[in-house]
């Protein structure tokens, strides 16, 4: 790997592990308000994002290049409404999505185009995840407020299944 290319990743590790730290921190004030669906929803969110620090984990070691495991931050959340929950969702999934931009950036720079391959299959995943953050963004605004339909879309966020990656590290 090339120039400052494994720091990056190295730090993108840090930053899904806090994003998992993030997403159950959602879970649990979901889970004190009683939509358990929206707690299921965030449990499988902080799962897929435990998988991606593991890619690139394992992308790192299938590479020779030493881990450094940093401490991972305490979310500092502030939300007071589920609106505010899943708008802050989003806005993290486009931070995501940003340092995942600097790295590709970074590695096509400097012809790292393993680390470009690599890094497509995260690049495709966050145009999903920010989809499916702001899709709940758009549900929450327009049901959120009369409790028939916030059951209705609780109910259906409680059927998420998880399905872990099938990215292939090498």
């Amino acid at each position: 790997m090339k120039q400052k290319i494994p720091q990056m990743l190295n730090e993108q590790i840090n930053k899904e592990l806090f994003s998992a730290y993030l997403y159950l921190d959602f879970v649990n004030f979901f889970v004190q308000k009683g939509l358990m669906g929206f707690a299921h929803w965030y449990r499988v969110q902080a799962q897929e994002e435990r998988d991606h620090a593991m890619l690139f984990y394992d992308y790192l070691h299938h590479n020779n290049e030493n881990i450094t495991l940093d401490a991972i931050e305490k979310p500092e959340t502030t939300q007071q409404t589920s609106l505010d929950v899943v708008r802050a969702g989003l806005a993290h999934e486009e931070f995501i999505t940003a340092s995942i931009d600097d790295i590709y950036a970074a590695a096509l720079a400097a012809k790292d185009f393993r680390t470009t391959q690599f890094l497509d299959w995260f690049v495709k995943e966050q145009g999903e995840e920010e989809a499916n953050a702001n899709d709940l963004v758009t549900k929450v605004e327009l049901f959120g407020a009369d409790p028939k339909s916030l059951y209705l879309l609780d109910a259906e966020l409680g059927a998420r299944v998880y399905a872990p990656p099938t990215l292939v590290v090498g």
